[in-house]
């Protein structure tokens, strides 16, 4: 299984750069899985609710089933959270996670638009693999047009099929 980080600043079109690489992905028939990492706390239960009541408890790891989904829950406790997220993700051949920059591990590709306002992270950090945009940010890296999603997805796919 292969790990991607698309990182960015807020509102350069991660989100949306991620779904259109999981329908691309899937249209290929490429086993794709997706990690949304966020900085901020969110209380992702119901307050109340028996699955949360479960998780507040104590309950390590939590899990809610219903007739469509499943869902568990993990507290984080300092230990290396991918390491213990992979596993659910083995039948995957590629795993998008949306942010994290600061991830010790996993290739990072930057989503990029001028019209952001910001400069690009590649500029500072050099553990970012290529910029996407179509912004032709001046950057010592590989920049992909983001316009090419078909191209796009290929970079990807080699980038995580054969990292140098």
């Amino acid at each position: 299984m292969n790990r991607i980080h698309i990182v960015g600043p807020k509102n350069h079109g991660k989100t949306t750069l991620v779904v259109d690489l999981v329908t691309e992905f899937c249209r290929r028939g490429i086993r794709v899985g997706t990690i949304k990492h966020s900085r901020h706390d969110h209380e992702l239960d119901s307050p109340g609710k028996d699955s949360h009541r479960h998780r507040t408890a104590g309950s390590q790891p939590a899990a809610i089933v219903t007739s469509d989904s499943l869902g568990i829950f993990l507290n984080r406790d300092g230990r290396d959270d991918y390491q213990r997220l992979l596993p659910l993700y083995a039948d995957c051949q590629i795993v998008l996670v949306e942010g994290d920059i600061d991830a010790s591990s996993g290739i990072k590709v930057e989503v990029w638009r001028a019209a952001g306002g910001t400069v690009p992270l590649a500029a500072q950090r050099p553990d970012i693999a290529a910029i996407v945009s179509d912004d032709g940010p001046d950057v010592p890296i590989p920049v992909w047009p983001r316009n090419d999603l078909p191209s796009l997805a290929d970079k990807i796919w080699e980038l995580v099929r054969c990292p140098d």
